[in-house]
């Protein structure tokens, strides 16, 4: 079996390198891929590739049924093993593709839930302004919005990241090409409060340039910023649904409900390789800075 982990390691490798995937992308095809081998061996008999079949695969889709996965769920991870098995084919490291003739279930096609400006701006004014971690919280919420950042993206920041004199943030993105985005007053003001008050005043080594940090002064994890979000949401009264992402969702729907072009939303988000940017990769940009001032909900405030 250390050779079906290392084609895997190795299939991961080149979706990091090549095709520049996000962290939370790679982790997803990684639980995928693993819970995929673990089937086939504990279920399936299965100690190679070569020994798929195309009816294991398809067992692999029922059980993945019976254990209570959605469609969305379903798709996501045939699409994982699909892909898995195209790179052993183009290795030659496997003769025959098992998931050729797969028939996937059609995913789920939900409109992406949104918070309201108006439910945006509870969110942000329920932190407790009296308390270090409150602070922090309502920094690390108005960066989240003013922004659209990834949770991935916001626990990477270190402090020379920002300039609160011209107001931006340097953001490193998904393919570690950075992006410099534009921050509203609102923002600029509870980063300025929290590096003066909180952060400036914790006691760590040099080497320690990390924005944001947990009770116990060390960076804060993806699962940690969630929690922290999930528990600002309950004490706004949010909808029980919230979710961390829905804060960079809905940002893009306020961005575009006041007129922003989607070009420009993308490239705040640090979405690249989209339908646009491949079709026309000349057509001129508008200016960010300008679009975010017109355009963004407390760009004004």
């Amino acid at each position: 079996m250390k050779a079906v982990q290392k084609q895997i390691n190795d299939f991961l490798t080149e979706l990091s390198d090549e095709h520049r995937l996000s962290t939370n992308t790679l982790d997803a095809y990684r639980s995928d891929l693993g819970q995929y081998s673990s089937f086939l061996r504990e279920k399936e008999g299965c100690s190679s590739w070569s020994e798929v079949s195309e009816l294991a695969d398809v067992n692999y889709l029922y059980w993945l049924r019976d254990m209570g996965n959605s469609s969305t769920t379903i798709a996501r991870k045939a699409a994982s093993v699909r892909g898995f098995h195209r790179f052993l084919l183009r290795n030659h490291l496997a003769e025959t593709d098992p998931t050729i003739a797969m028939k996937v279930p059609k995913s789920e096609n939900k409109p992406r839930a949104v918070l309201s400006i108006e439910e945006m701006n509870t969110l942000l004014s329920h932190s407790d302004q009296k308390t270090n971690i409150g602070i922090r919280d309502r920094a690390m919420l108005e960066l989240l919005y003013a922004t659209g950042m990834r949770v991935s993206e916001l626990i990477r920041l270190n402090v020379q990241d920002l300039d609160l004199t011209l107001g931006f943030v340097r953001c490193g993105g998904t393919s570690r090409n950075e992006r410099i985005i534009p921050i509203g007053e609102p923002a600029r003001q509870a980063l300025e409060v929290y590096i003066t008050e909180v952060r400036n005043k914790v006691k760590t080594g040099q080497d320690q340039q990390t924005l944001f940090l947990n009770r116990q002064k060390k960076e804060l994890t993806r699962q940690g910023v969630w929690k922290i979000l999930k528990q600002s949401a309950e004490r706004a009264g949010i909808r029980p649904s919230f979710s961390p992402e829905m804060i960079r969702q809905s940002l893009a729907a306020h961005l575009i409900e006041r007129g922003a072009d989607f070009e420009s939303v993308d490239e705040l988000m640090g979405r690249e390789n989209t339908y646009v940017t491949r079709r026309f990769p000349d057509r001129p940009k508008h200016q960010l800075k300008e679009v975010y001032s017109r355009c963004h909900p407390r760009a004004a405030l």
